[in-house]
């Protein structure tokens, strides 16, 4: 099978574990390029894993290159979507971080663009692809927790690190949209109808009127009458914190470990151990076998990878309905809140 060359867009934290992984853990891929507005980031990813690749600053000039046969959008979320959007349209198939879009307008013109030239678009939504999520997932497909009644995701990281740079309401297009998909995930067929939010700045809270919210909790009520709750902090202090609880007719499922082994210290302080300070360590095999999905369904011409676009849109209309929620102080229906979305846009 041919090798698929990999362009990389975006040299920064996540890009660099991206760009190891399509260098280095994926058979049958390759870094042919990276582009990024700095070249020295660039360069110093390349550097760092000991590989070579063209560098541009350019985006639309990497996804323009005739020998790249595929794309990987690591850039900042709010360039997300345009680039997305020029892949597809120059027919590369396109693996995105979240959030893919941050507006429905900007969902709107990705599906127009993947419906008129039909390549594989897949979401970075990792916590499909964690073999617990992933057995979880399937004992709920085949009901064995009967029907599922109460819900819980939880994103808590370690430490809150450059809150003045952090964009409005990225609490919810940035991180609790994690767990929104991972609630629609293990809630397979239903659809969230109803949304309450509540979030602040508890953390930094003399950045709040800035725009920084860094901690909330989200009550999501679904049409198959599931009650789920989604919670997230910029910064726990005992580790990065990623677990999740499906609790159904017929019993429950609990989701995700932040200890670094099975390792306990028993002494006269007590009983302790150590846990995990960094999602790439937390999540590593997750996000090497989501980028081996995407090279895999590239190579066998599936339009429509594991985590599509559709996936990427109902998470951000649980997004939307949140910051609506916090705006308003009141419950927000799901299905109004793409009407008023798409109402705003159109102003």
């Amino acid at each position: 099978m041919k090798t698929l060359n990999i362009g990389l867009i975006g040299a920064g934290r996540m890009g660099a574990f991206h760009g190891q992984t399509i260098a280095q853990r994926i058979p049958g891929a390759k870094l042919y390029a990276i582009a990024d507005p700095f070249p020295q980031s660039a360069e110093n990813v390349l550097q760092h894993i000991g590989e070579e690749a063209k560098i541009y600053t350019n985006p639309l000039d990497l996804i323009q290159d005739s020998e790249v046969d595929a794309i990987v959008i690591v850039s900042p979320a709010r360039t997300h979507s345009e680039n997305v959007i020029q892949a597809i349209e120059h027919g590369k198939p396109v693996f995105c971080e979240k959030p893919m879009a941050v507006s429905i307008e900007e969902m709107k013109a990705i599906k127009k663009a993947a419906k008129k030239n039909p390549v594989p678009v897949q979401v970075g939504f990792n916590r499909r692809f964690e073999k617990g999520f992933e057995q979880a997932h399937q004992e709920i497909v085949d009901g064995q927790l009967g029907d599922v009644q109460l819900l819980r995701s939880n994103t808590r990281d370690p430490e809150l690190s450059g809150p003045e740079k952090k964009p409005e309401w990225t609490i919810f297009l940035e991180t609790l949209i994690h767990d929104f998909d991972t609630l629609m995930y293990l809630n397979p067929g239903a659809k969230p109808v109803e949304v309450y939010a509540k979030a602040d700045a508890l953390i930094r809270p003399d950045l709040k009127e800035n725009g920084l919210l860094d901690t909330s909790v989200v009550t999501i009520t679904f049409d198959n009458g599931c009650i789920a709750v989604a919670d997230a902090s910029f910064q726990a202090k005992y580790g990065y914190d990623v677990r999740a609880e499906v609790f159904g007719s017929e019993g429950m499922i609990t989701l995700g470990d932040i200890k670094t082994s099975s390792m306990q210290k028993f002494n006269t302080a007590g009983a302790s151990y150590q846990t995990t300070r960094y999602d790439q360590d937390l999540l590593f095999d997750a996000y090497v076998d989501e980028l081996k999905h995407f090279v895999k369904a590239v190579q066998n011409e599936e339009v429509t990878p594991k985590v599509s676009i559709e996936n990427a849109e109902w998470a951000l209309y649980l997004a939307l309905a949140s910051i609506e929620s916090v705006k308003t102080g009141l419950p927000v229906k799901v299905e109004d809140v793409i009407s008023l979305q798409l109402k705003e846009e159109a102003m």
